[in-house]
């Protein structure tokens, strides 16, 4: 089976967006409707910031914010990092795995086109994903 691109992961995804001035508590409930970890932040269009439910735990709920007057700007992660619907799923998994998250938005030109999320990986490309990460660190022991 050939290597899954993005494009055809996100096919038949309906994207969750919403403007930084959106609360906490208001992406939790789109987020829990939509049954998604994570809620793009969309300014004109344009992608400025994610939000996951990591960040509603951690930046809002551990810090002690208030879910129903603090807004996605201020504990979203602003400018993350992106991909292209073009590339291969196997890359998008390594991108979050070296960078320690599990969603990535796929951007054409800025503007959200769809979500990778760590869940997708299941199939043929979380064996190979896997192989390739033992590969990686034998590589870093030997190189060490």
């Amino acid at each position: 089976m050939p290597p899954r691109l993005i494009r055809d992961v996100i096919r038949n995804q309906t994207i969750l967006t919403m403007a930084p001035t959106a609360t906490v508590r208001a992406a939790a409930r789109e987020m829990q409707r939509s049954r998604v970890g994570a809620v793009m932040v969309v300014e004109d269009g344009a992608l400025v910031g994610i939000f996951t439910e990591r960040d509603g735990l951690f930046r809002v709920l551990a810090a002690g914010l208030d879910p129903d007057t603090t807004p996605l700007s201020a504990v979203m992660t602003a400018n993350p990092s992106t991909i292209t619907a073009d590339r291969k799923l196997g890359h998008a998994l390594h991108i979050m795995h070296d960078s320690g998250f599990r969603h990535i938005p796929v951007v054409e030109r800025g503007v959200p086109v769809g979500m990778v999320s760590i869940r997708d990986a299941l199939g043929s490309e979380l064996s190979t994903f896997e192989r390739e990460v033992v590969a990686k660190e034998g590589l870093g022991e030997i190189l060490g």
